[in-house]
């Protein structure tokens, strides 16, 4: 009944209850309990706004309904909510840029998807006026035929160059429409910042005339990357054991974002002779050192969104 009541609702219609009775009841425009809104509902005739009917609609729904949720996320929200965001002063959105490649024996495909999405809406949080749009999943991860770089490893998935960008063009350009500002770039895979800063400066020499700007945040990778190397350094970790990928550094990155995706052993381990996909030594990664790199990478990216943000006002 609840499902006919709103689709009366949303069409702006009378809704009839199955049952004839000798009077009709009235139904107000104000909150009905649910009581009331089964009573009515018996009652052959009764003709409601709209807007009641939605009140009876959500009196027999209202268990399974959810409020407006208390989240940063783009997917999470409605239209309507969005736009009342964006109205309040919510204006840049940040674009999380992952990747789905392979990352050891030890450490799941998704690393990068995860990652960046956690440590991006760590950074929305801080910046107070931004929302978090979805993971950009698949970039390039090199070519197929012959297969290179990751793309040797099962599980990894590439697109072209031009594919890549064309779908950040297309983001961004989704996003100015409906009204933000600033459309930050947020890449934690080392292929894709290239495209990034290569998109955000065509863009913004195109809306010159405008207030929208994109800006491709460089300083989200480097700390991630050169930053952690040099903190983790400066403990006593050796470069071999830190690593450029899946090693020492990435793998405590993870197990301070989320940890089910490390392995604490293996269940299958590469033939003898077959390349491990892994550059460094992850064994004394820890959640402890990876909290320190989070914390270097939020801050320096919040204040590199804060600085590009203010150049561009000017």
């Amino acid at each position: 009944m609840a499902r006919a009541i709103f689709g009366a609702a949303i069409a702006g219609r009378s809704f009839r209850g199955p049952h004839r009775a000798r009077g009709q009841a009235r139904a107000g425009s104000g909150l009905i309990c649910r009581r009331c809104a089964a009573r009515c509902a018996k009652y052959e005739g009764v003709r409601t706004s709209p807007l009641a009917a939605l009140c009876l609609a959500l009196a027999f729904a209202a268990p399974g309904w959810a409020q407006t949720p208390q989240t940063i996320g783009l997917e999470d929200l409605t239209w309507t909510e969005l736009r009342a965001f964006v109205r309040a002063g919510k204006t840049s959105v940040l674009m999380p840029i992952g990747g789905t490649e392979q990352n050891g024996p030890h450490m799941a495909l998704g690393k990068h998807n995860v990652r960046v999405k956690a440590l991006a809406e760590r950074i929305a949080r801080d910046l107070g006026n931004a929302l978090v749009a979805p993971v950009l999943a698949y970039v390039p991860e090199g070519a197929m035929e012959p297969p290179t770089g990751h793309m040797r490893f099962p599980g990894t998935i590439t697109v072209r160059e031009e594919t890549f960008r064309q779908t950040l063009d297309s983001a961004a350009r989704s996003f100015r429409l409906h009204g933000f500002r600033d459309i930050v770039f947020l890449g934690d895979h080392g292929s894709t910042q290239a495209g990034e800063r290569d998109v955000a400066a065509r863009l913004n020499r195109e809306w010159a005339a405008s207030p929208a700007r994109v800006h491709a945040v460089e300083a989200y990778y480097r700390a991630a990357t050169a930053g952690f190397e040099a903190l983790l350094k400066a403990r006593g970790y050796r470069a071999e054991e830190i690593g450029q990928h899946a090693g020492l550094s990435d793998t405590s990155l993870t197990l301070a974002l989320e940890p089910r995706l490390v392995r604490a052993t293996p269940r299958e381990a590469p033939a003898s002779g077959e390349p491990s996909g892994v550059e460094g030594d992850p064994r004394r990664a820890s959640a402890d050192l990876g909290r320190l790199g989070v914390d270097l990478i939020v801050t320096q990216s919040v204040t590199a969104i804060r600085k590009s943000i203010e150049s561009s006002r000017r």
